[in-house]
Parts: C-alpha cells; structure tokens; sequence
C-alpha cells in the first residue's frame, strides 16, 4: 500500500498555545512542521524554504488571514492554502476562497479532522501531478493542448499562456482548469467538480465550486458576466469552450 509521503507544513497563528498544539499534533502525524506568529514572519520563511502546504488562522492582529491569502496569491504564490474559520460562518469560507485558499476547516475542530483535510489537500496535489505527468484524459498524447480565444492551456506542463505569455494560475484553480480541459465543450456537475478537484469524501458545496470557477473567470474572461469560454450550463454545471490541438 502506498503512503502519502510526509509534506512540509508552515502554520500562522497569532495564539502561542495553537500554533504550539498544531506544530506537536502534525508533527506527531509524520509532517515536517514550522509556525510562525505573524505575516512578517511568514514571509521570511516563504522566502528561505519550499513549503507543500500552509495553515492560515483568519482572525488575526494586524494582517489576517484573509489579507495573507490574497497578497500571496497576487505575488504569485501557489502553494495549497488551507484556512481555519469560525465554526458557522459560511461567509468567512466563501471570502477565503475568493481571495485564493483552496479549502477550509472550521474552529473548533477535532485534530483528527485536520490531519486527514491537510492529508487529503497533498493527495490532491500529488495526484494531480501523476495525472499531468501522463497527460491526464485528454489525449493519448501527452503534448495534447487546448486553444481558447488567444489562451493555450497545455494540461502536462500545467501551463497557461496568453498571446505566448505566462498566466499566473493558482493551484486550485489550475486544478479546476484541468478538470473542465479533460471533457472540452461538454458540460461538467458541480458535484463532479468537487470529487475532480477535492475528493470524492469532501462536504464542499455547489456554492464554493462557483466561488472557484468565478475567480478562473476573472483570469481568463474579459467580461466575467458575459463568459466565452467557461460556460454556466444551467441545471449541470459548467463548461469550457475550447479547441482540442495537436
């Protein structure tokens, strides 16, 4: 039986005796684990390390959470994000998503529960990886790629380009991205998107999935009410409008 091979983990908590918790709890479940207590901290370690995951607290002093998340992934950072709300506050959730985490755990919570959400998101990842390294669905051909308006999405190399330039994509939506590439120009449920992009056991809804496709949208639509190339297919779910190449 294969195991999933321990990740790197970076932690960012305000509260000494969590971020203490968490560093032992993971620790003790295989991870290789650092915290740190503010943004700026943060930051340094990005800067000295690779890390395969992060934990963000949303109520902080100073820079929350949510603020971490969005300026991350505007500089380009594309590491897995996992935020920590408060229990019963669905609108922290979905502005977490949008500003670019790729899931969510609600305080409080059982220890448990999070080592298997923090075990899933780098399964996630590592398959991911397995299905570009062999092309995925798409093609028998692992240099099969997808033209959309001047957008060349190729699937293997996890690479987006516009007009032969790089577009920034974050792991979660790059992730959704490949699942819609897989079947182009036929429609897709959004429960088929959670089990694509977060696995099969997950209680994501329907909301957070258009929560992601908006924030695909906003990469690569001009007009985000008006889309050309994802498109909503009411009643299913949705679509991407592209062209299969060689």
């Amino acid at each position: 039986m294969n195991k999933t091979p321990p990740g790197r983990i970076l932690v960012l908590d305000d509260d000494l005796d969590i971020r203490n918790m968490l560093q032992r709890f993971l620790t003790g479940q295989g991870f290789e684990v650092r915290t740190v207590k503010d943004s700026i901290q943060l930051d340094v370690f990005l800067e000295r390390h690779p890390y395969d995951l992060l934990i963000l607290d949303i109520m902080m002093p100073g820079e929350d959470g949510l603020s971490v998340c969005r300026r991350l992934r505007a500089q380009g950072q594309t590491v897995p994000i996992l935020m920590l709300t408060a229990r019963g506050d669905p609108i922290d959730r979905i502005v977490g998503l949008e500003m670019g985490a790729d899931d969510y755990l609600g305080k409080p919570f059982l220890p448990s529960e999070l080592a298997a959400r923090v075990r899933a998101m780098l399964r996630r990842q590592q398959v991911f990886a397995r299905q570009i390294g062999r092309g995925g669905a798409i093609s028998d051909r692992k240099t099969a790629s997808l033209s959309f308006g001047d957008y060349v999405f190729k699937p293997h190399l996890q690479e987006l380009t516009f007009a032969g330039k790089i577009v920034e994509v974050g792991p979660a939506e790059m992730r959704l991205l490949f699942a819609l590439a897989e079947t182009p120009n036929r429609p897709v449920s959004r429960e088929n998107l959670i089990e694509r992009t977060r696995g099969r056991s997950h209680d994501a809804n329907s909301r957070s999935v258009d929560v992601q496709v908006l924030r695909l949208r906003q990469i690569i639509e001009v007009e985000v009410s008006t889309p050309r190339y994802i498109r909503t297919v009411w009643g299913i779910g949705y679509m991407l409008v592209a062209t299969l190449d060689a």
